[in-house]
This record gives C-alpha cells, structure tokens and sequence, in this order.
C-alpha cells in the first residue's frame, strides 16, 4: 500500500508542473481594454444624443399638441361666431318680414319679438363667456378643458340657429296660412 501512495505521489508531482507549464502564464492585453473603453466612451456620447433627441421630440410633441388645441379653440370660434352672424342676418332680414306682415296680429308682435329677442341674448352671452374663457387665466382651465367649454357652446350655437330657423319657418307658414286663409274668405263668389 505504500508504494502506491508513493507512485501516485510521485505522478501527482509530475503532473502538476506539467499542466501548470501547458497553460503558459496569464497575460493583460492592454489594447484590448483600451479599446473597451473608447466603446463605452462612445455609446455614453450615443445615449447621450439620444436622450437629447427625445426631448427634443416631446417638448417638439407638447408644443405641437399646444397649437393644435389653439387652433380647434380657433375652429369653434370661428363657427360660433358664423352662427352668430346668421341669427343677426335673420333677425335683420326675416323678423322684420315677418314683423312687418299685415298678417301678423299686433298682439302677436310682442310674443314674436320676445322669442327671436331670448335667442339673441343667449346668443350675446354665449360671445361674453367665450371672451371670458379665452382672456382671462381667472378659471384656471387646462387647454383641453377650454376646448371642451368652447365645442359645447358651438353646440348651443347649432342648436340657436335651428331654433330660430325653426320659429322662422313657424312664422312664414303662419303668414302663409293667414294670406291663403284671406284670400279664401275674400273671394268673389259670383259664379
């Protein structure tokens, strides 16, 4: 038994330098971790662009989603302001047509001016609160809420042109009716 111990001591010592000496001897490669570090020099310098481009592109976004905003607020003033012109035209024009008819009775004058007369206010407070809304920083409203104000009131301008379209019409076929109804009752009856 001992002299296995001692061939096998014997080929562990011979062994062991051998495979120490096969390996060679670790070397630093000093090119290599130089060149490392250019690398990571540059890709810092990319990243660094990068995140310079994306915040170029939000503030570049933001400043877009802005002007698109002031420009749909814009929209919806400039619509509310042509419905507001079409209730001045009628009430220009047609009111005082239909005012004017020898058919419209004169108690009915009033109850005609004062329906036509509440539309136009509405519409003249409508104008007042858009003034409001877009000049003072009073009420605090984000953009989005601002135009959301503004598309609502564009809404009720709609809606006060229809009905004063409506009442027009309701008029004009009163007087039409009146006039037919007249000339009916007014008839020559020789036959």
């Amino acid at each position: 038994m001992k002299t296995k111990i001692l061939v096998l001591v014997i080929a562990f010592t011979f062994l062991l330098p051998a495979r120490a000496a096969c390996q060679g001897m670790p070397t630093y490669d000093n090119t290599n971790f130089i060149s490392l570090v250019k690398s990571l020099v540059e890709s810092a310098k990319q990243t660094s662009q990068l995140i310079k481009s994306v915040k170029f592109l939000k503030d570049a976004k933001e400043s877009m989603e802005k002007v698109s905003s002031v420009v749909q607020q814009l929209r919806a003033v400039q619509e509310i302001a042509q419905n507001n012109q079409r209730l001045i035209n009628v009430m220009q024009d047609d009111l005082q047509d239909i005012l004017n008819s020898p058919y419209i009775k004169p108690e009915e004058v009033t109850r005609v001016a004062e329906s036509f007369d509440a539309i136009v206010q509405n519409s003249l407070d409508t104008v007042d609160f858009m003034g409001e809304i877009l000049s003072s920083d009073n009420l605090k409203m984000s953009d989005a809420q601002r135009a959301e104000v503004l598309e609502q009131k564009k809404q009720e301008s709609k809606e006060m042109v229809s009905n004063i379209n409506t009442r027009t019409k309701r008029y004009r076929d009163i007087i039409s009716f009146r006039k037919m109804q007249d000339k009916i009752n007014n008839r020559e009856t020789e036959y």
